[in-house]
């Protein structure tokens, strides 16, 4: 399933640092689809997919939790235009 992590980050500098970090950790079975800030750096949409919502939070808030604060919701892949696979 493709994961929705939506965050208003409160450190770009760690948060970013982290989720680098978490890129070369990420468990087998998952992929990161996107990581984009908006232009202030204030929020961050990550795509990810694996096996469930609560996977992503687990692994996402082990790595950059304590720099955002992160929304995790279900993408509706069947209706989403330019989805990477």
């Amino acid at each position: 399933m493709h994961v929705l992590a939506i965050s208003t980050v409160s450190d770009q500098d760690r948060f970013w640092s982290g989720l680098k970090k978490a890129h070369a950790k990420l468990p087998r079975g998952a992929a990161w689809k996107v990581a984009v800030a908006s232009r202030d750096g204030a929020r961050a949409v990550n795509i990810i997919t694996d096996e469930s919502v609560d996977a992503v939070r687990d692994f996402f808030e082990a790595h950059a939790g304590a720099y955002a604060t992160t929304e995790y919701v279900e993408a509706d892949a069947a209706n989403a235009v330019g989805l990477p696979r």
